[in-house]
């Protein structure tokens, strides 16, 4: 093998050392502290390099890549599991120097590193995400708290954090203990269908401890509850400041697809995107909302071009099939850690596999009935992820004709099916 790269260095990054290996040196370690990465950066200009590769290990990396980045040099962040050593012979300076030699060699494939108001809008995105998160812990904790007083509540209407159910704790927690009246704080649509079965739900056997849970519970829910909101007020500037340089688009008259869960408030969400997107709508898209549509520019960005095709797209997204083949055996290839992206794509796609009037829902059950729910919704997530991809690519009109090319062709395949069904039980199609 021949070198493509030359003036090149590998650095294998930690917690509290940073291992640095040049060509013909030897390798030199410098402290995590920000001086000191000044003090690398410096070494390496020293040495005349023009190419860095380093592992994504954790969070580590992120302040030495801006750092480098800001020293003109060329950076690759790259995946430790193509750097992988050989069994036995791990230490912190054989990482480097095997990173150099690989991306000396050109072995390494460079990790996707989106812009710097991608990658604020992604970390507000992921932050809203772990809040939400733990306010569903809290949820569960009212629930229990409830259960040990025995008031069923959950059992009656659809959830206890909704705009009813927090009445009815809200009033508990001030000392109402009246099913009669802790009723009256329910919607009346549900007072319509219900009254008679909430009354008896409310009707428990209170304890200090348990009130004491629950009062605990709900504080903590709304301190997550008052995260969010400051999250989206950083999310809503965020996409303000990513649209003021799109297109002079004006705000669209039809009405948006509804988001069912954790809906960001956020003025006129789907207009910021649009503008940013130059006029592109991802939500034409089946299962794809603007809240999804946020979720996905804050990981994958804005230029989709940087994957030269839908297949290069989808297999970065973890939802490509895997090979691992070796003579007559077939085994099943998994891969631990799966983008967050492709996460957002599996969401959609277990909408699109109760569908009855979209393509992709026919096309996931065929899959599901043959090889299960799982595998059916990578399928189906494979196949909205690359229709996203044609669309900010290759156009919108691209898409709609794919999807109704797939329609004509199911309906030729039915239309196949009744021929045959009916040659075999003896009648003629007329």
């Amino acid at each position: 093998m021949e070198k493509i790269r030359k003036h090149v260095a590998g650095i294998d990054i930690g917690a509290k050392k940073l291992f640095v290996s040049v060509e013909n040196e030897p390798v030199k370690n410098f402290d995590t502290f920000t001086d000191d990465m000044e003090v690398l950066g410096d070494y390496l200009l020293s040495h005349n390099i023009e190419t860095v590769a380093m592992e994504a290990t954790g969070v580590y990396w992120v302040i030495l890549y801006d750092i480098l980045l800001s020293k003109n040099l060329d950076v690759w962040l790259v995946d430790g599991r193509s750097t992988k050593q050989v069994p036995g012979r791990k230490t912190d300076v054989k990482d480097c120097q095997w990173i150099q030699q690989l991306h000396s060699y050109g072995l390494l494939n460079r990790c996707f590193i989106p812009d710097n108001l991608v990658q604020e809008l992604r970390a507000y995105q992921r932050l809203r995400e772990d809040h939400i998160r733990s306010s569903a812990m809290h949820i569960n904790h009212m629930q229990k708290a409830l259960v040990l007083m025995n008031i069923r509540l959950k059992e009656v209407i659809s959830q206890i954090h909704g705009v009813s159910g927090m009445r009815i704790i809200r009033a508990i927690l001030s000392g109402e203990r009246d099913p009669e009246k802790l009723a009256l704080f329910c919607d009346s649509r549900i007072l319509k269908t219900k009254a008679a079965l909430v009354v008896k739900s409310l009707n428990g056997h209170y304890s200090a401890s348990s009130l004491f849970s629950l009062e605990q519970a709900v504080k903590c829910y709304d301190f997550y509850r008052e995260q969010i909101a400051s999250c989206d007020i950083r999310l809503e500037q965020v996409l303000k400041k990513m649209s003021k340089d799109g297109s002079n688009q004006s705000k669209p008259n039809k009405s948006r697809k509804a988001i069912r869960h954790h809906k960001p408030n956020i003025e006129d969400m789907g207009f910021h995107l649009i503008k940013i997107f130059e006029g592109k709508d991802a939500t034409v898209l089946p299962g794809i909302t603007d809240y999804s549509w946020m979720q996905l520019l804050s990981e994958v960005g804005t230029d989709l071009e940087k994957w030269s095709s839908e297949k290069h797209f989808t297999s970065w997204l973890g939802l490509a099939p895997k090979q691992h083949n070796s003579g007559k055996r077939n085994r099943n290839y998994k891969v631990k850690g799966t983008p967050k992206a492709g996460l957002i794509f599996k969401q959609a796609a277990v909408s699109l596999l109760n569908s009855k009037h979209i393509a992709l829902g026919v096309f996931g059950r065929k899959i599901r009935a043959k090889k299960g729910g799982l595998v059916a919704i990578k399928a189906v997530a494979r196949k909205l992820a690359e229709l996203y991809w044609k669309l900010f690519v290759k156009g919108l009109e691209y898409v709609e004709n794919g999807i109704k090319k797939y329609q004509e062709k199911m309906l030729l395949n039915k239309q196949r099916s009744v021929k045959r069904m009916a040659r075999e039980l003896g009648l003629e199609i007329i």
